[in-house]
């Protein structure tokens, strides 16, 4: 699934991907959530035990923001908020 990167990312394409990646982080006890869409930016906040878990850098890289990539033309920055 590609999408054209001259059209708006929206948030149902940014949870459909986040919904391949969700069963890795529930499988830890984790989730992560969508907050909000910016241009090509694209930011999230981790739920549960992904936050301070000393892996999460990790999974967001090679995980959340490959499968971004992978799926989104035109996606620009990974940026994560702080828990709430």
């Amino acid at each position: 699934m590609f999408f054209d990167e001259n059209q708006e990312i929206t948030a149902a394409q940014v949870e459909a991907v986040l919904d391949r990646v969700r069963p890795a982080l529930a499988a830890h006890s984790g989730n992560i959530e969508l907050v909000c869409i910016e241009g090509p930016d694209i930011h999230v906040r981790l739920k549960g035990n992904c936050i301070g878990c000393p892996v999460s850098a990790l999974t967001l890289k090679y995980s959340v923001e490959r499968a971004l990539r992978e799926e989104i033309a035109g996606f620009g920055e990974l940026i994560t908020e702080a828990p709430n």
